[in-house]
């Protein structure tokens, strides 16, 4: 039995359900600093404010973000411990977020973005780790029932940021509609002052399995891939499908509203596909199914936007569940916490540097052509490379194994 293992045998229910209450609160919080703007967009940039070179800087940070601080959050919870290195990252998360939402300057807003950015992304990378750790038998219904949270987190922020700016007025204040997210963030910060005491049980002695040594393996570049080119999908869609419904004919509440299709139809398939992944040892049928959802809701959504926008974005909705899947892979992959660390830290880190590109570059696409078609047919191409580096990922195989060949 691993210490990993006697740690979590020792474990009371109570302190079990205060490790999953802390998980869940945390997923719910990773998403919105960053959903929360695509929808009042139009607003920060007028109220900030914000060009439209910053106006695509904001909308591509947290891919920047989460690539820069991925890599080192798995070496700074081997140092501090993972416990408090998350707890770190919500009250950075927190303060920030309530920062941001009362400045007046484009660059200051940007940098508290970035910093509010960086403590979900330190946790964001942490997650498939610290559920290895409490839960080692059970990664695929813990990874659903986090996964769910985000989800629920993210369609919260998406659909609910528009209305809580207007208050119930015509006009909008971005200010509310911001700080909001601060508060569910700050109430999440409450069970993990409880659990940082995890940290001095748990051995940190830095594992013998590092990010580096995951780019020397093929898996560990196919779950970069594939979780960086669905993450390139995910933030170009909550960064800009708002503007193009908007674009497209509908107001500032709908065109929110159906960003929150698109983000509310991962809630059921969060809770699901986790689940469903953690029964088989071949998961490439349930990627194939998802990604085959993609072509359907971007050719609807050029077709014919109105008014069936809502079942476009409930297909690109079904097509951005990918990203639970492949978050699934990174606990089902590995067969240590510390394999799991290190490949979490791999995948996420070079997965968002690749897909860094993605929401600028929608963004750039759109103001060079003045049209979504060429951005919208951008994101549909993109789809192949995911899908083969997706088949590789979701084989029966496991990063350990493959150090051990080349050794």
């Amino acid at each position: 039995m691993t210490a990993t293992t006697d740690a979590a045998a020792q474990e009371t229910r109570l302190q079990r359900l205060l490790v999953v209450l802390g998980i869940v609160v945390l997923a719910f919080n990773l998403r919105p600093a960053a959903s929360s703007v695509g929808p009042l967009l139009e607003e920060i940039r007028a109220g900030v404010p914000l060009g439209a070179t910053e106006a695509g800087i904001l909308t591509t940070l947290p891919v920047i973000c989460f690539a820069l601080v991925g890599g080192a959050a798995p070496r700074l919870a081997s140092w501090l411990g993972v416990h408090r290195v998350v707890l770190l990252g919500l009250v950075l998360l927190t303060g920030c977020l309530w920062a941001r939402g009362h400045v007046h300057q484009g660059s200051l807003f940007l940098v508290l973005s970035f910093v509010a950015l960086a403590g979900a992304a330190a946790a964001n990378v942490l997650m498939p780790s610290l559920v290895k750790l409490h839960f080692p038998d059970r990664v695929g219904q813990i990874t659903a029932v986090y996964t769910t949270s985000m989800a629920v987190g993210l369609t919260a922020s998406s659909a609910l940021s528009v209305p809580i700016a207007t208050g119930g007025g015509e006009h909008a204040d971005y200010t509310r509609g911001l700080v909001a997210w601060a508060v569910t963030a700050g109430i999440a910060v409450l069970p993990w002052v409880g659990l940082i005491r995890h940290d001095l049980h748990v051995d940190r002695r830095t594992s013998t399995i590092g990010v580096s040594a995951i780019a020397r393996t093929r898996l560990g570049w196919a779950m970069a891939g594939a979780f960086g080119l669905q993450s390139l999908q995910a933030y170009a869609i909550f960064g800009w499908f708002a503007q193009m419904c908007r674009d497209a004919g509908y107001s500032a509440e709908a065109s929110g509203v159906l960003l929150g299709v698109v983000t509310g139809a991962s809630i059921p398939l969060s809770l699901l596909i986790p689940i469903l992944a953690g029964r088989f040892r071949d998961q490439r049928w349930l990627l194939t199914a998802l990604i085959a959802c993609y072509p359907v809701g971007y050719l609807g959504f050029l077709a014919d936007p109105r008014p069936l926008g809502w079942l476009w974005a409930l297909a690109i909705g079904c097509g951005t569940s990918t990203f639970p899947l492949v978050l699934t892979m990174i606990g089902l992959r590995a067969r240590t916490p510390e394999g799991t660390a290190a490949l979490s830290g791999f995948t996420q880190s070079a997965g968002y540097l690749l897909s860094a590109a993605g929401p600028f570059g929608v963004g750039a696409l759109h103001a060079a052509t003045g049209s979504w078609t060429p951005s919208v047919l951008l994101l549909l191409g993109l789809c192949v490379p995911l899908y083969l580096c997706g088949l590789y990922a979701t084989g029966d195989r496991y990063v350990e194994d493959e150090l051990a060949r080349r050794t």
